[in-house]
């Protein structure tokens, strides 16, 4: 999404009737050790798109030009952290980003809403909760934690393992984008949320019971710098509107992505084996 020229392209060739910017850096541990790569994708980037959109959309027939989207996925770290007792996120909240990843995505929220309001570029936004799911990056909490206990190897868990987070199952989130696409209103925000709160320790426990893995594989180690202390979504918006509602339970969601990693750790050990 940096490359403007290349946007352009796509955008003339191919003529859509809506953008999806689900292009970022998203990793928080990366950012706080190169947040240069987070400024350049999550800000300039999601500028860079804006301008393409902008042009691509001044240019288009009435008709068109009416119904065209700018649909701009974010995250709900851009609220910040709540406390045990806080109520979750609603899109309400003031935005209080604590990490750099998080600041990165603030901004570019400010930036999709600002090209609405100047330049008219019909804008939404969604801002959504920890997602995991089959062929994640393996950099990635549930992810990381799958793969780990199928090859017997230590489970890293920041300080006490009480840092809380809402896991969102991904299919659940893009049937929610999807809906928010078809029939979100111009120039409003969205929280997605997978109503499910869980400590980090809780969630690695259930993931190795699940696994049928020991518990003596979960390993403490030195906070992450600025971690927040816990997320929450607050989806009633999405749902009295759009009548979303999450179709995975935490268990059904983790089910399915065990069996993917397992089959993919799998095939990968086979062609290893034949090579």
């Amino acid at each position: 999404i940096g490359d403007r020229g290349l946007v352009g392209d796509i955008l003339e060739k191919y003529q859509p009737r809506a953008i999806v910017n689900f292009a970022a850096e998203s990793h928080v541990d990366r950012s706080i050790h190169g947040p240069a790569d987070f400024v350049q994708t999550n800000v300039l980037g999601t500028f860079n798109l804006l301008e393409s959109a902008r042009a691509y959309w001044t240019q288009l027939p009435v008709d068109q030009k009416s119904a065209f989207r700018f649909l701009h996925v974010s995250t709900d770290e851009v609220y910040g952290s709540l406390t045990a007792q806080d109520p979750p996120f609603a899109e309400t909240n003031a935005y209080e980003p604590n990490s750099p990843y998080s600041a990165s995505k603030a901004a570019s929220d400010h930036f999709v809403n600002a090209w609405r309001v100047t330049y008219g570029v019909p804008t939404i936004i969604t801002n959504c909760s920890n997602n995991y799911g089959p062929a994640q990056h393996n950099e990635k909490f549930i992810a990381k934690v799958i793969e780990n206990a199928l090859n017997d190897k230590p489970i890293p868990i920041y300080g006490t393992g009480d840092n809380v987070r809402d896991w969102l199952y991904v299919d659940d989130h893009c049937h929610a984008i999807n809906l928010v696409l078809k029939n979100g209103r111009v120039g409003q925000k969205y929280n997605i949320g997978g109503g499910t709160e869980l400590s980090n320790l809780e969630l690695v426990k259930k993931i190795l019971d699940m696994m049928e893995k020991p518990h003596t594989l979960i390993k403490f180690v030195d906070d992450r710098l600025g971690h927040d202390k816990r997320y929450a979504i607050d989806y009633g918006k999405i749902e009295n509107t759009l009548k979303y509602k999450p179709s995975h339970s935490l268990e059904k969601g983790l089910k399915k992505t065990i069996e993917w990693i397992k089959n993919d750790h799998d095939q990968k050990a086979k062609k290893e084996l034949h090579q």
